[in-house]
């Protein structure tokens, strides 16, 4: 099997320490085994996402070295890199689980879901609805005049998916309380869709990102063999935070690479550092990248966390 994995980004800001942890580790893993690299960009939030954010990812990433086979601006068999390029592919989508009943529209308020969700719900580590709107008649659904987000109408059963660092994991998910929302009430693609529909048609055989995302990997697993693709093999690599506990953010200050670089930091300053903190290397030591290809994954001992401290 040919390894294809992605980096995927959002141009919401200035691309960080936390960014790049998982771009180079992610290129890293894919160039030792001799497989294809893709860079998307996931910029279906238009109130956030900026085009000077998304050339100032494409200008870190090239000063760093990583280069990727599969780029943004090109065309592709599975069509455009760039999400908010793919809304025709994500609508052709929605309207075949419409029409299938997978789908039905939820009016629930902001305030309702937040009560719902503020709500103690013993074991469980994602959010969960009630399924309020689930059954719904015609009759209701024709009264109201808010306008409905979407949900998928989950199917009661396991789900089951490999992970390089946890190994397999399983979830039950049930009729109701997983019944995830596909489309925002805005009508903006939710973030499940476009990740699960993109990686299924982009054939990407691992994906690599932060273990705060495990949680909600069975809903893309899920969805990604509803739409008829196989789901890919997850490696959720742990999250860089500060002193305090909190994940490294472009919020901080300090942190983003163009800062990093106007200090007299180099790509090889941050591949040491990187390495150091996977746990490959003891001391912290400029590393090239061509010296990094030599470094077995097996040596980093620190991919197995869920949180390592950097700041």
């Amino acid at each position: 099997m040919k390894v294809r994995t992605r980096f995927a980004p959002s141009p919401t800001g200035r691309m960080h320490l936390g960014n790049l942890w998982i771009a180079f580790l992610n290129w890293l893993w894919t160039k030792q085994r001799g497989g294809t690299t893709v860079l998307r960009m996931e910029d279906i939030d238009k109130d956030r996402c900026r085009k000077e954010f998304e050339e100032g990812i494409l200008e870190d990433l090239s000063w760093m070295g990583l280069t990727f086979d599969e780029m943004p601006g090109k065309e592709h068999p599975y069509g455009s890199l760039i999400q908010s390029e793919r809304y025709g592919f994500y609508g052709d989508i929605l309207s075949s689980m419409e029409k299938k009943g997978d789908l039905y529209p939820c009016y629930c308020s902001r305030s309702r879901i937040h009560k719902i969700l503020s709500a103690p719900h013993e074991g469980e580590e994602v959010p969960v609805y009630d399924g309020h709107c689930r059954s719904l008649t015609a009759e209701e659904r024709g009264a109201m005049t808010k306008k409905p987000c979407l949900r998928v109408r989950m199917e009661e059963g396991d789900v089951t998916f490999h992970d390089l660092f946890y190994g397999d994991e399983t979830r039950h998910l049930s009729a109701g309380k997983d019944d995830f929302v596909i489309r925002r009430a805005d009508g903006l693609v939710a973030y499940q869709l476009a990740v699960s529909a993109d990686d299924g048609a982009m054939g990407m055989t691992h994906v690599f990102r932060g273990c705060d995302l495990l949680p909600s990997t069975a809903y893309q697993v899920w969805l990604i063999g509803k739409l008829g693709y196989k789901a890919p093999t997850y490696g959720h690599l742990p999250l860089l935070v500060d002193e305090k506990g909190v994940r490294l953010s472009k919020r901080q200050h300090g942190i983003t690479i163009r800062e990093l670089r106007e200090k007299g930091y180099t790509p090889e300053d941050l591949i040491g550092l990187l390495l150091h903190w996977a746990g490959a290397l003891k001391d912290i030591r400029p590393v090239s990248l061509k010296e990094a290809e030599t470094v077995p994954f097996e040596r980093m001992s620190g991919l197995k966390e869920k949180h390592i401290r950097v700041l």
